[in-house]
């Protein structure tokens, strides 16, 4: 992996942690999702729009569906991730989802773009992974899975949790893989602009959030009030954080910048304890480790 694609991902996910950590302190539910939309595309319209006058005249029906089908994508991935967080512990669903998405990502660059990982690529991948579960909880979290962890109510109710939010939190990093490669995609083999890719994307996902902010209105406004800052955030953040990973992907294999996006694990850790939590902070440090360790691998593949 080049080094500019590296600096590019580093500072993506750095930007990820962060508006994750504001997202997560918001309180952000599906008003808060579709108030962030509503921002990005106003805030980002300028830039969209300038880029959109020469490219979409051009566009055939493959940029178009590619354009639809990521739009759907990140929206089901967001409501998917959201219903992971209403059903289990954010601290069991997003290093799952984290480390689920660039694993399958990996596997769709080799067999779809015809990528190649190679030994220390996958070595790469494999430490990302494994430092991602160590962050997630490790052999704790593998005991409550399996039931060994206490026989009491509390803790059956609490491996039942963790059960829903390994289930969640695959089904959040399917659909990371599955917006990740149709974005790649588009930016690697169709040479559409990442930034209006993102923008055009986040159109398509305004009106289908319609219903539900028309259907509550009254609810919609009172968490505008409260949330904006929050989506303000995520919508300056996360436009730039996801373009740079786009960008970097132009530069270097997808199945390297999508394992390397994970150091935002490792920064959500170091910036927001709370949001990984606190307990056992040496395997947390031993995750961080094997997430750098991956890292490295990967970008000197």
């Amino acid at each position: 992996m080049p080094l500019s694609a590296l600096a590019l991902v580093l500072v993506a996910a750095l930007l990820h942690a962060t508006w994750n950590i504001v997202a997560k302190k918001s309180g952000g539910g599906r008003h808060f999702a579709a108030l962030s939309a509503l921002m990005v595309s106003v805030l980002w319209a300028p830039l969209g729009l300038w880029l959109a006058w020469d490219a979409v005249p051009h566009w055939g029906w493959l940029e178009w569906t590619l354009v639809g089908g990521s739009g759907v994508a990140h929206l089901v991935y967001f409501n998917v991730l959201l219903a992971g967080y209403r059903a289990s512990d954010l601290t069991v669903v997003y290093p799952v989802a984290r480390g689920t998405g660039p694993l399958v990502t990996s596997i769709a660059a080799v067999l779809l773009l015809g990528e190649t990982l190679g030994a220390q690529g996958l070595a790469g991948v494999l430490g990302i992974a494994a430092g991602v579960f160590l962050i997630a909880g490790g052999p704790a979290l593998w005991a409550m899975l399996r039931g060994s962890a206490g026989r009491t109510a509390e803790d059956t109710e609490r491996r039942h949790r963790v059960r829903a939010g390994i289930a969640w939190g695959g089904a959040t990093g399917l659909l990371i893989a599955l917006y990740t490669v149709i974005d790649g995609y588009a930016v690697k083999v169709v040479l559409m602009s990442p930034i209006l890719i993102d923008w055009m994307g986040n159109l398509v996902r305004v009106p289908l959030m319609l219903p539900s902010m028309l259907g509550d209105r009254d609810g919609f406004v009172r968490d505008c009030k409260t949330q904006w800052k929050g989506a303000l955030v995520l919508a300056i953040f996360g436009p730039v954080g996801y373009v740079l990973v786009l960008y970097a992907a132009q530069q270097a294999p997808l199945s390297h910048v999508a394992p390397a996006r994970e150091v935002s694990m490792l920064f959500a850790a170091l910036l927001g304890g709370r949001l990984l939590g606190e307990t056992d902070r040496g395997l947390r440090l031993l995750g961080a480790a094997c997430i750098a360790g991956g890292v490295a691998a990967l970008a000197w593949n």
